[in-house]
């Protein structure tokens, strides 16, 4: 049978690094810093993200309430719901480049 010691310390060391990762952030809805450094830029190039939602559930309703509560332009509330959502299941940019955005 062969020694797997060394790829169970491996699995060990990342999961520790994993912990170590996730529990830097308190709240998993808080966005990464990086991405609020790219929204809150005056001179970030954007494009358009054109995708047909369910209207049952009044994703555009919802986003106008919460730029109202909270002052968030309605085209950054996507861009950090978003990047939290897909850096939360491991897609995270390849490339965060603040002189690229």
């Amino acid at each position: 049978m062969p020694n797997l010691s060394h790829h169970a310390r491996q699995l060990r060391d990342l999961a520790d690094a994993l912990e170590t990762q996730s529990s830097c952030h308190e709240d998993p809805f808080t966005p990464h810093p990086d991405t609020w450094e790219i929204v809150s830029g005056r001179h970030t190039s954007r494009g358009q993200l054109n995708y047909a939602v369910p209207d049952v559930l009044q994703l555009q309703r919802r986003i106008r309430r919460y730029n109202a509560d909270s002052g968030i332009a309605h085209g950054d509330i996507v861009a950090l719901a978003l990047d939290i959502f897909l850096r939360a299941k491991g897609e995270g940019p390849h490339v965060f480049r603040t002189d690229v955005y």
